[in-house]
């Protein structure tokens, strides 16, 4: 009887250091997978990242050559308009020298 306790013992120990070793394997099999997501993951959001990034250039670069092209226009007009006011003045000038030496 004392034997069949004590064979009953080392089964029951056995079996619990089995089933301690099953439970570290799997956890290490989990901590690896676990690892191995967190990389993936990691690697998709640095995509996302320089996907969004790029994106964020392109519009950037779309709106500040919108800009230079909408300054480029309103320069023009300006320059256009004090063309137009300078060959006024330039001509008001002309007739009042004009009128000066004619009526001299």
């Amino acid at each position: 009887m004392l034997a069949d306790g004590l064979k009953q013992i080392l089964a029951a120990e056995y079996e619990a250091e089995q089933v301690k070793q099953l439970i570290i394997d799997k956890s290490k099999e989990t901590i690896e997978q676990i690892k191995i997501d967190g990389e993936k993951a990691i690697v998709a959001a640095r995509e996302r990242a320089e996907n969004e990034l790029t994106e964020l250039r392109k519009s950037a670069d779309q709106k500040a050559m919108k800009e230079a092209a909408d300054l480029a226009s309103s320069t023009a007009n300006r320059l256009a308009t004090m063309h137009a006011r300078s060959e006024k003045r330039l001509d008001l000038v002309a007739e009042r020298i004009y009128e000066r030496i004619v009526n001299v």
